[in-house]
């Protein structure tokens, strides 16, 4: 092959090439003539490798190619803006969307606890049907509070992230069927209820919200979000809208809940560390209990900060446009 011959007749279509590579905005004839040489040169540069290997043109070919593919594709954004995005927008904003479904469920778990410890504070018959004297004695003297200094913090605030992160998962998936989470939330608040009455009827109120506040305020606070979150994707299937099939309702909001899913299991790693690390510690007990109001209230700062914000100007917490499935276009 005569590689003179073969610049001479092609140089014209590879200084386009990098002209249109260049360009920050093009026109729609500009994007289909940049599409289409990039298809020629990238043939270009196998003949040239093929049939005549010479290194200068080849390296210049190759420049073109690469070019013209990063201005046919678009560039990626760094791993670093996805993160960003995720704790600035995504996250928050699935939240806050859903903030309807889980301050629901706070406040009839909440009302459900409280009632169930004040029906067992107030009656001690029931308290003699959930444990002997001597079982009630050590649970209010000791288990109670053993419970949280027993084991090594760290390995507890690891045991006890575990745990939680799979009770937050199983709310999730159940409010997804709506129906049972209703079984899931209250075994768990069914056993904060009764501990809690058993100790106030005890005279250990102060022990007993001491030691549950701190790392509790937050920890049952993912574990309503994640059920809220999960009945809004059953909802999307009971009601997608006009606009949408119950598979595209459905899927929108499954894709946030995923997103919901991974920032929880971060909110939960923090109320873990309180857990582990504060809750069990020597600090004064209003002092304890300050350190769990203030990080229940900057996660509730963060989401109302953020995901009003982001929900302000269209996001849903789904996925970027080209991101997510395509559509064919119905009348």
């Amino acid at each position: 092959m005569d590689i003179d011959a073969f610049v001479m007749e092609h140089s014209t279509e590879w200084d386009r090439l990098a002209e249109l590579s260049r360009k920050r905005r093009l026109s729609g004839e500009e994007t289909d003539e940049l599409i289409g040489l990039y298809q020629r040169v990238a043939t270009h540069l196998s003949v040239v490798q093929s049939r005549s290997p010479d290194a200068a043109l080849i390296g210049r070919l190759s420049r073109l190619v690469a070019a013209g593919r990063a201005a046919v594709t678009g560039t990626v954004a760094p791993a670093w803006s996805d993160v960003a995005r995720f704790f600035i927008v995504t996250f928050p904003v699935t939240v806050y969307r859903a903030w309807r479904w889980w301050c629901a469920v706070a406040t009839i778990c909440s009302l459900v606890a409280f009632s169930i410890m004040a029906y067992i504070a107030l009656n001690p018959n029931v308290q003699s049907r959930i444990g002997t004297p001597d079982d009630i004695k050590h649970l209010v003297d000791k288990d109670f509070a053993s419970y949280y200094s027993d084991h090594p913090a760290q390995a507890f605030a690891a045991q006890v992230w575990l745990n939680n992160a799979l009770l937050t998962a199983m709310a999730l998936v159940a409010g997804v069927l709506i129906l049972p989470v209703i079984y899931v939330l209250y075994q768990n608040i069914l056993n904060v209820g009764v501990i809690g009455g058993i100790m106030i009827a005890n005279h250990r109120a102060d022990i007993f919200f001491g030691l549950i506040l701190p790392h509790g305020l937050l920890e049952l606070t993912a574990v309503f979000v994640a059920a809220g979150v999960g009945m809004r994707i059953g909802w999307a299937w009971v009601a997608p809208g006009r606009l949408r099939t119950r598979a595209q309702a459905v899927a929108t909001e499954a894709r946030a809940g995923v997103t919901a899913a991974i920032g929880l299991a971060g909110v939960l790693a923090v109320s873990g560390a309180i857990e582990g690390f504060v809750t069990p510690s020597p600090l004064p007990t209003f002092a304890r209990i300050a350190i769990g109001v203030l990080a229940f209230g900057s996660f509730l700062f963060y989401v109302i900060f953020f995901g009003r914000r982001a929900a302000g100007t269209g996001e849903t917490g789904d996925l970027r446009v080209g991101e997510r499935e395509d559509y064919v276009p119905m009348a």
